[in-house]
């Protein structure tokens, strides 16, 4: 346990739901808190399994449509980085939470269970907005009740690259013809059967992309009908969940297995009011606070996601920093709840007294030309302090507990020494003296000069700043830390005590011998 405790940091995870009720108002202004009025209505999700970046991006790209789109900026594409493990349910777990999943969501990964922790998907549900989704079973495993309308397909038939998606496609007509739906999600696995099957070089891959850019295509044609008689406009958001290597296999860290293609598209950026691709690189987990303040939603409790601030570029300058402090508040509880100090960073606070003048500046001449450029610098100011707090997080979230893991193997080397002695014991009990039966008082000072022995140097690791102290053994008001550093030290003070006792047993033979020869 105490091994993988080390191994495995856990995130202190903020308990509850996100609300609306509780937000911070605006700085120097007395109102309560408002959120965020959403900028899109429908919103359908397109999600590409293994989808890597290069397919989309690169000149050789099969998707021709969507790569036009990009080039004539009627979209915001970025380069988005997925936090391994690469592994498509901690994928989608990082893109409906914005947290970052660890290794031990791996072994889940064949059981999803229902997620419990604060998401986008109940974020929508809890705003009565009417979702519909089409392809892998895992979201309908994880969200379950979630959707109005569902058809899962498996991912476990990986020889079959075309039936799963046609699986798919064949709603989607269905769906853009209906109006009773806010949110459609549609999740592919073709192309990642392709991958494992015969690789990314395969030829089955472009008539794959060819039939993906078709379905983007379709929707984007949809929508622009949508928008001619609708108020909001409504947006597609296509995107990969995790890369694939050169093998076509994913689960590492590698650049192909970790970057993936992250395009809104949207009528709204119909007259070229998008941004050319750039290599633009952003995580994939920022999803998730961009998209809930687009539709005007809290951003999930435990997301570290920062907001994709180009996107807010059609709003107004206020709200577009009103974004960006909501989601500054939202990641300072978070970073509070997993033990930093948001007082201690002058970042926070300085982006914050920028929007306060801001705000002055504003309400005394509204029509000042320089006010763009002000919440320009403000607008800087606050991504930087978005992307120091996330990076604290990030950290604690991605470093082993060295100290604890060496502990837990003292331990089990230390149990397993037992072990042996005591079959030992048993095997030779009949034919050599128990030593155990000639311990004297004086072991009883040798195990505790052990114990105290164990106890110093593991304080001394504690208080250490070049070993670093263990969060799980070194907090002083740890009732856990206590218990844990007791029976280590005390099991290492017996196991000590032991192999000295063992150790004297020839010489107290010896002297035992002598002192029967002098008799």
């Amino acid at each position: 346990m105490l091994f993988l405790r080390g191994f495995f940091p856990l995130k202190k995870a903020i308990q509850g739901r996100a609300t609306n009720e509780n937000l911070p108002p605006e700085p120097s202004v007395g109102e309560t808190g408002h959120p965020l009025p959403p900028k899109f209505g429908r919103v359908v999700i397109m999600l590409i399994d293994a989808l890597r970046a290069d397919f989309v991006f690169s000149e050789q790209s099969r998707m021709p449509f969507t790569q036009e789109l990009i080039r004539r900026n009627r979209s915001f594409s970025f380069l988005a980085k997925a936090h391994p493990p690469t592994v498509t349910m901690p994928r989608i777990k990082a893109i409906t939470t914005g947290g970052i999943p660890g290794f031990i969501d791996v072994v889940f990964n064949t059981d999803s269970t229902s997620l419990q922790e604060d998401n986008l998907i109940g974020q929508m549900k809890s705003a009565n907005k009417k979702l519909v989704f089409y392809g892998d079973d895992t979201w309908m495993k994880l969200f379950p009740g979630h959707f109005a309308r569902t058809d899962g397909t498996t991912s476990f038939f990986v020889t079959d690259y075309t039936e799963v998606d046609n699986n798919v496609t064949r709603h989607i007509g269905k769906e853009l013809r209906s109006d009773d739906w806010d949110v459609m999600i549609l999740h592919y696995l073709g192309l990642d059967h392709i991958g494992h099957i015969a690789g990314p070089s395969s030829p089955l891959v472009g008539p794959k992309l060819l039939e993906m850019d078709q379905v983007v295509s379709d929707i984007y044609n949809a929508i622009l009908r949508w928008d001619q008689q609708r108020e909001d406009p409504s947006l597609l958001v296509l995107c990969g969940d995790h890369g694939m290597s050169d093998a076509g296999s994913h689960g590492g860290a590698s650049s192909a297995e970790t970057s993936t293609p992250l395009v809104f598209m949207s009528s709204l950026f119909e007259d070229g009011g998008g941004e050319e691709f750039s290599k633009k690189q952003v995580q994939q987990i920022d999803l998730v606070p961009t998209l809930s303040l687009l539709l005007g939603l809290p951003i999930p409790q435990n997301s570290l996601g920062i907001v994709l601030s180009s996107l807010f570029g059609f709003h107004g300058p206020r709200e577009m920093l009103r974004a960006l402090q909501l989601n500054t508040h939202q990641l300072s509880q978070v970073l509070t709840a997993n033990g930093h100090s948001v007082d201690n960073m002058w970042e926070p606070q300085h982006a914050h007294k920028l929007h306060s003048d801001w705000l002055k500046s504003a309400a005394v001449n509204p029509s000042t030309k320089n006010l763009e450029t002000m919440a320009g610098k403000v607008a800087k100011q606050y991504i930087l302090a978005l992307q120091k707090m996330s990076s604290h997080v990030t950290a604690s979230l991605s470093n082993y507990d060295l100290h604890a893991m060496i502990c837990g193997i003292a331990v089990l080397v230390q149990t397993l020494y037992w072990v042996v002695c005591g079959l030992l014991q048993l095997s030779f009990q009949n034919r050599t003296e128990n030593w155990l039966t000639n311990i004297s008082v004086t072991s009883v000072f040798v195990v505790s000069g052990a114990v105290l022995l164990v106890a110093v140097i593991h304080l001394s690791a504690c208080s250490s700043t070049v070993i670093g102290g263990s969060d799980i053994l070194c907090s002083a008001y740890s009732a856990e830390s206590i218990l844990y550093s007791s029976i280590f030290a005390l099991q290492s003070g017996l196991t000590l005590a032991s192999i000295i006792l063992l150790s004297c047993q020839p010489f107290h033979r010896f002297f035992k011998a002598q002192q029967a020869d002098f008799l």
